[in-house]
């Protein structure tokens, strides 16, 4: 299993809608008392559904209400590949199932496609925001292979050519139906039934046929109770008339637990997808950065090695003047405002972090500065460094011999500091590799609520 980190970049502040707020304190008394724990996967989900992905203020605000540990929060998002770490495309995130009968049947053109049309690596938005994919294991959907899970809904026996066309349908704003691609019911042999011939009652199996009803594939929880969102089917499914749902017997909810205040949310607050977050306009100062006529030695730098950078953007920023990591490298907070008013994207540059990408592909690097250093620790206590994923009895006495005892010091890094730091262990690039920024973060908050 790969590692899984939360993304560097994170919002301030989470807070569930009111309705969503109301629906989780629901679930929570569903379990008996000293058991609200159980809760944490719907919840969370809940969470995600409504922000499109999981942050650290996520984790936080939900092991507030569940009384937990914000580390096992931490760990039910990490382990399963449901939760999204970081930000997806604004419109939908493709999962590719990649494993035995998908990858024999044709799943490796299917990435193809999406490193064709939306970008060439896993985890990376579209130009535009819309899109994001990724490689998944086994979905379970073997006799229809290959398949893609897209949204909540499943889309079975693909070709390159159809996975295009549904995305392109999808950019258009269009919700094509799930299910078989190819005319199958279900997962029937090829060449048509064989058996149980007369057992249809519906144009579709079950499982689309619910997909028409939520209408819901690729829409997020915006706070809406079950029964508002079960809309009509969009109009693309082309669907026949299918019978109301029985409407749900009124659910009897206990009396309202009343979480402990939470911040409002900023009026501006960014929603998950970076896609439709609210950018702040650049500096009047902008200044243009230096700019070349044609790549030295007509040889560009592959800029697609920035993440962030596909290959439209990479001819964009080829267009201004920009072939090599060194000019990005060092351009400044003017020349930043400047190329993001070139961008059709704006913002992309200091959340996707261009600039420390640049100086290590030019092998620049930050400059270094020592951080703040302890001559012992707080309270002659110092804390269990080795909780630190990556670090291990011999890497925290060098931590200790260097000033460097409590979780928050290394919550605290700058990308200098982190260089600094970097130069004094044995085997370089591990700090950010393991991501012990983010997970001192986590574990100094955890050791604060717990004093």
């Amino acid at each position: 299993m790969s590692l899984r980190r939360l993304y560097h970049t994170q919002p301030e502040s989470f807070a569930f809608t009111p309705a969503n707020q109301a629906w989780a304190d629901a679930q929570i008394t569903k379990y008996p008392e000293g058991r609200q724990a159980s809760a944490v996967i719907p919840i969370l989900w809940r969470a995600q559904e409504q922000e499109g992905w999981v942050t650290r203020p996520m984790i936080e605000e939900v092991a507030r209400m569940l009384d937990l540990a914000q580390i096992r929060v931490l760990e039910v998002a990490s382990f399963y590949f449901m939760f999204q770490l970081q930000p997806v495309g604004s419109v939908a995130h493709i999962q590719v199932c990649g494993t035995t009968s998908c990858m024999i049947c044709g799943a490796e053109d299917l990435v193809g496609v999406c490193k064709e049309k939306i970008a060439p690596n896993p985890h990376e938005l579209s130009p535009d925001g819309k899109f994001s994919w990724e490689e998944v294991e086994c979905l379970g959907a073997c006799s229809n292979a290959p398949m893609a899970q897209i949204g909540k809904d499943y889309y079975e026996d693909l070709t390159a050519e159809k996975l295009g066309e549904l995305i392109d349908a999808f950019a258009r704003g269009e919700v094509p139906a799930p299910g078989p691609q190819t005319g199958r019911w279900a997962s029937e042999p090829i060449s048509g039934l064989t058996s149980l011939e007369d057992a249809r009652d519906h144009d579709a199996n079950a499982s689309v046929d619910l997909a028409r009803r939520f209408g819901d594939t690729i829409d997020r929880i915006q706070g809406e109770p079950p029964a508002v969102r079960r809309a009509p089917p969009p109009v693309a499914f082309e669907a026949p008339p299918v019978p109301a749902p029985v409407p749900e017997p009124e659910e009897t909810v206990p009396a309202k637990i009343e979480p402990a205040p939470v911040a409002e949310l900023p009026a501006e607050q960014p929603t998950a997808a970076p896609a439709a977050e609210p950018v702040e306009e650049p500096a009047e100062d902008g200044t243009e950065p230096a700019m070349l006529s044609e790549a030295r030695g007509g040889q560009p730098d592959d800029l697609k090695q920035i993440k962030g950078i596909g290959p439209k953007l990479e001819g964009t920023l080829n267009g201004l003047g920009v072939y090599h990591f060194d000019q990005i490298a060092n351009w400044s907070d003017g020349d930043v405002a400047w190329v993001d008013e070139k961008l059709s994207f704006k913002g992309r540059i200091e959340r996707e972090r261009w600039i420390p990408q640049a100086r290590g592909l030019a092998g620049l690097g930050p400059t270094a500065a020592k951080p703040p250093m302890l001559s012992e620790p707080r309270g002659g206590r110092p804390d269990d460094l080795k909780r630190i994923s990556g670090v291990g009895p011999k890497l925290e006495g060098v931590l200790n011999g260097l000033g460097v005892y409590h979780f928050d010091q290394i919550a605290a890094w700058t990308e200098g500091e982190i260089a600094w730091v970097d130069d004094q262990l044995k085997f370089k690039g591990r700090i950010e590799r393991d991501d012990w920024i983010g997970q001192a973060s986590i574990l100094a908050a955890n050791s604060t609520e717990g004093r």
